[in-house]
């Protein structure tokens, strides 16, 4: 299936793919990292992981539930700092659930993060200037009755769970979940001497790092297959953890309606609803790389894509991904070349 991607389809220069079950975990990799780069990519390689990060943020914030520091339904106004007023609509307020679900109302990006062009991010875009945002965005609905996607919305989440932490974002990520995890490879900066994938736009040339700045929560996190085998193995069960009452409950207490009937949207991870199982996942983009994790709570199989190609409209790896949860799911078929 990968070969045919990368080297018939052209949906890729290369692709990893890792599988958890019951009976162990498995890791298929196929392409290089770069044209001029033929070391192979394996279970190691570091790929951006895009919005995959927002579960994360979302189970930093379940996380925070479980210790008794936070409520979902907090205001996000409690944490904003000083002279920040959050946007309400309707006479309802943002809340820390609003913000998690994509039902806050707050538009999908700040322009001024993508800057004057739009393949390379403002590298000045700070915290401070997320909040000045927050503080003059309109809001498309009152909070809490509508879903719209929202990558502006989770930063601020994540961003008010750092500052009520008193530290940064990727610090509270390491300290609170990939730590206790021994996910050693997941940052927000490239690890020190790791092997690095090269990111790749739809016509497959290489593209520079995605700096998420204050956007991390939303898409800054760096991850390897095998760190997110680990994570989706803690989600089924699969050993030991102490985060393990916050993940369940991340996808089992809270569910909105999401894109379609047939997907809700829980904290930070999508739903879909199938008569073999719900299918919990996420997937993620940044200007060079396609991703998906997700997970079978009924069957146990946990599967992790990974692709360090931004493929444009095509579906990337989210249906090779729902496939190998679910071979009823179809895989992509390109359309017929034509004259």
């Amino acid at each position: 299936m990968l070969r045919r991607r990368v080297l018939l389809e052209h949906q890729g220069v290369g692709m990893v793919v890792g599988v958890i079950d019951s009976r162990g975990r498995r890791v298929i990799a196929f392409g290089r990292s770069d044209a001029s780069d033929h070391r192979p990519l394996d279970g190691k390689t570091v790929f951006e992981i895009g919005s995959i990060s927002k579960v994360f943020t979302s189970l930093l914030l379940e996380e925070g539930v479980v210790r008794g520091e936070l409520k979902l339904d907090d205001p996000a106004s409690r944490f904003a700092p000083k002279g920040v007023v959050i946007p309400q609509s309707g006479g309802r307020q943002i809340t820390l659930v609003d913000l998690s679900t994509h039902t806050s109302g707050l538009p999908e990006d700040d322009d001024d993060f993508w800057g004057k062009n739009p393949d390379h991010p403002s590298a000045h875009y700070d915290v401070a200037r997320l909040f000045r945002f927050a503080g003059q965005a309109k809001l498309s609905h009152s909070p809490g009755t509508a879903f719209d996607y929202s990558n502006f919305g989770t930063s601020v989440l994540g961003q008010l769970l750092a500052r009520k932490a008193g530290e940064p974002y990727g610090q509270l990520v390491r300290d609170r979940i990939t730590i206790p995890l021994g996910m050693k490879a997941t940052t927000v900066a490239p690890p020190a001497g790791a092997p690095l994938a090269v990111g790749h736009n739809a016509a497959l040339k290489p593209v520079p790092p995605f700096d998420a700045q204050a956007y991390d929560p939303a898409g800054g996190l760096r991850s390897t297959a095998d760190d997110m085998l680990t994570f989706l193995g803690a989600e089924l069960g699969y050993g030991k953890t102490p985060l393990a009452r916050a993940m369940r409950a991340q996808w089992s207490t809270v569910r909105r309606p999401a894109i379609n009937p047939r997907v809700e949207t829980a904290l930070g991870w999508s739903v879909t609803l199938r008569p073999e199982g719900e299918i919990i996942w996420h997937n993620g983009s940044t200007l060079g790389f396609r991703t998906f994790a997700g997970f079978n709570p009924k069957t146990g199989v946990g599967v992790v894509v990974l692709t360090n190609t931004a493929t444009g409209g095509r579906l990337g790896p989210d249906d090779i991904g729902l496939h190998l949860l679910d071979p009823a799911a179809p895989l992509d078929v390109p359309a017929p070349a034509t004259d």
